[in-house]
């Protein structure tokens, strides 16, 4: 396969031309215009959704909406209303008593470290 092939693979089916498509045209057997485009089709530039900022999508992996972790963290933080709330759960603290919500965990007791530890330890430091 020639360098100007290999060029025409790609822009071809990033135009959305098929593989049985690109493989007429260019006179290469179908099955490795597939492989070869699968293995070559190089990486997407996309920009971040917190800061604007240009980054490489790498091949085959799930989309990235952000350039970095903290980026990440930023954008849902300042987003917390339009952020799919569908994993927040309301509890009673086993210790206090308060009401406390939590996101993600279906198994919390406890409203904070604190109180953990409070239960927990309660008659482990020789207050006898």
């Amino acid at each position: 396969m020639t360098e100007q092939q290999k060029k025409d693979i790609i822009t071809l089916r990033e135009e959305g031309i098929s593989y049985s498509d690109i493989s007429a045209r260019i006179d290469i057997p179908l099955n490795t215009v597939k492989s070869f485009y699968r293995r070559h089709k190089g990486s997407k530039t996309l920009s971040c959704k917190n800061c604007g900022k240009k980054f490489t999508q790498p091949p085959g992996t799930r989309e990235k909406k952000f350039c970095s972790d903290s980026c990440r963290l930023k954008w849902w933080n300042a987003h917390r209303d339009i952020v799919n709330k569908k994993a927040i759960y309301s509890y009673r603290c086993a210790y206090c008593g308060v009401m406390f919500r939590a996101y993600g965990n279906t198994h919390r007791k406890y409203c904070s470290r604190d109180c953990y530890a409070a239960d927990r330890f309660k008659g482990d430091h020789g207050d006898e």
